[in-house]
């Protein structure tokens, strides 16, 4: 399968990346013609206002594409393959309105972030966008949570709707891939987000992934050591879960019995989660302080050669079936 998604430059690679994006494209990559961008254009229907990080958060991006081991994958950015601006803009033509006013994410997002001037056309149109990201591959299938199957929905629709128009079957109707996401909560019990500032970065060190860890909030029933707890309603086990402490049998017994029956306190199980995560991620953070510019560049002008080089095709394609000139 064609596979295709991407991801925002709005801010540092939080731990909810990796365990419920990278984790998943990873093993994607394996067996699948994947394609992975970071969508800096996205970026700009929430924060036009303030462009002044985007050229960094790009390039720490998409270095941490190459960090994580995205090496079997095409990786490009978006706002480099300018046939992604001329589809929008033809698929527009043919996409209702009405469709886009019942995207759910987009009332909800106008309320969620109200600090922000939303009024934009850019921030509507959005939806097509998307549409324009994965039929200009002509993706077979696109990895997304729950929150993202209407966006996938609305592609197939809007692809069939062009086909139907132009009587040609310019694009295939692709399917959402549903990855089971863990639940990773903030630092302070909330849902992790960069507006609550509980997140935790990706790249780091293991000084600084300690001062996030260790004052984690934990089950308010262990106010005090001698205080039993449940590891089901604490957000760390989630963690645990997530970087291999249930894979040991015993140390999930010594947590399970050490919290309900209270024989250890929370920070010698924040302790046993550190040296799991400091294990799996430091490769990653030794991979990515030996990648330089030179690198990202060379990765770049490859992926983005490659994606250009179908998404020419692919328009071609479309301006014949519409019929224009040029």
């Amino acid at each position: 399968m064609r596979i295709l998604s991407g991801i925002r430059p709005t801010g540092r690679v939080h731990i909810g990346h990796f365990v419920g994006v990278f984790e998943n494209w990873l093993k994607l990559q394996e067996n699948n013609d994947t394609f992975f961008f970071v969508a800096d254009w996205h970026a700009l229907t929430t924060n036009f206002e303030d462009t002044s990080t985007l050229k960094e958060y790009t390039k720490e991006l998409m270095k941490t594409f190459m960090a994580v081991g995205l090496n079997k994958s095409t990786l490009f950015v978006q706002s480099a393959i300018k046939e992604h601006a001329e589809l929008m803009l033809l698929l527009s033509m043919v996409t209702p309105v009405s469709w886009l006013e019942r995207v759910p994410t987009y009332k909800e997002m106008k309320q969620q972030i109200a600090d922000r001037d939303l009024s934009n056309s850019g921030f509507l149109m959005y939806p097509v966008l998307q549409a324009a990201d994965i039929l200009i591959y002509k993706a077979d299938g696109v990895p997304v949570g729950e929150d993202q199957v209407y966006h996938v929905e609305l592609t197939r629709e809007i692809a069939r709707r062009f086909n139907y128009i132009f009587k040609r079957e310019v694009f295939p109707e692709p399917k959402e891939l549903l990855s089971k996401v863990p639940k990773m909560l903030g630092t302070d019990g909330r849902k992790m987000s960069k507006s609550y500032g509980n997140t935790i970065p990706l790249i780091t060190t293991e000084n600084e992934m300690s001062k996030m860890i260790l004052p984690m909030i934990t089950d308010p029933a262990r106010k005090r050591k001698t205080d039993p707890g449940n590891p089901e309603i604490c957000p760390v086990w989630d963690y645990h879960k997530a970087f291999g402490t249930t894979d040991n049998p015993e140390e999930t017994q010594w947590v399970m019995e050490g919290c309900t029956q209270a024989k250890i306190g929370c920070i010698d199980c924040k302790k046993l989660l550190l040296k799991h995560m400091v294990e799996r991620l430091s490769p990653i953070w030794e991979r990515y302080d030996k990648i330089t510019d030179d690198d990202v560049s060379e990765t770049l002008e490859e992926g983005n050669a490659k994606a250009s080089s179908i998404a020419k095709q692919t328009m071609e394609e479309a301006r014949n079936a519409i019929g224009l000139m040029y």
